[in-house]
C-alpha cells in the first residue's frame, strides 16, 4: 500500500475493488458492444420507459456531455432513439428500442456472471453482510457528497 494511503486501508482497498469491478464488467460488456455504463444507462431506460435525457443525466449523477456521447453511440446501434418530448418541444425524451431486448437479457446474465465472479469463495451469510456493509458505506458517501439520488 503506498505510504500516502496509509492513513485510508478501507479508502485504498475500495479504490482498487472498484477499478478492477469496473475492468471485469467491461470484459463482460465488450462481448455485447456495450462500454462500462452504457449498461447503467439502459437498465434505467428499460425500468422506467422513456425519460428526458436531463433525467438521465440526473439518475446517472454523470456529466452532461458524457451522457451526450453514451446516448450518441447507443443511437448508433440501434440500443436507444431520441425524440421531441411531445409536452416540452425543448425537452429530449430517451427510450430503449425495441432492438434493446435482447440487450436486456445479455446484460443481465452478464451481471449475473460478474456478480458471481466477484463474489466467488463468499458463503451466502457473507454476500449479505458485504451488501449491508456496502449500503452503510454509500449512505455515509451520500451524506458527505451532498446526497445521491434513491437507490433500488
Amino acid at each position: 500500500m503506498p505510504g500516502a494511503a496509509l492513513g485510508g486501508p478501507v479508502s485504498h482497498a475500495v479504490s482498487r475493488v472498484a477499478r478492477l469491478h469496473r475492468i471485469a464488467a467491461g470484459k463482460l460488456l465488450k462481448g455485447l458492444g456495450l462500454y462500462p455504463g452504457q449498461e447503467l444507462l439502459m437498465m434505467h431506460l428499460w425500468d422506467a420507459g422513456p425519460v428526458r435525457q436531463a433525467e438521465l443525466i440526473r439518475a446517472l449523477e454523470l456529466d452532461p456531455s458524457t451522457i451526450t456521447k453514451m446516448l450518441q453511440r447507443l443511437e448508433q446501434t440501434g440500443h436507444v432513439r431520441r425524440r421531441p418530448d411531445p409536452d416540452d418541444r425543448r425537452a429530449v425524451l430517451v427510450e430503449a428500442t425495441d432492438e434493446s431486448c435482447a440487450l436486456h437479457a445479455a446484460v443481465r446474465d452478464a451481471w449475473g456472471s460478474l456478480e458471481e465472479h466477484t463474489l466467488a469463495g463468499l458463503e451466502s451469510a457473507e454476500r449479505t453482510e458485504l451488501t449491508r456493509l456496502l449500503a452503510k458505506v454509500e449512505a455515509n458517501l451520500c451524506q458527505e457528497t451532498a446526497g445521491c439520488p434513491e437507490r433500488g
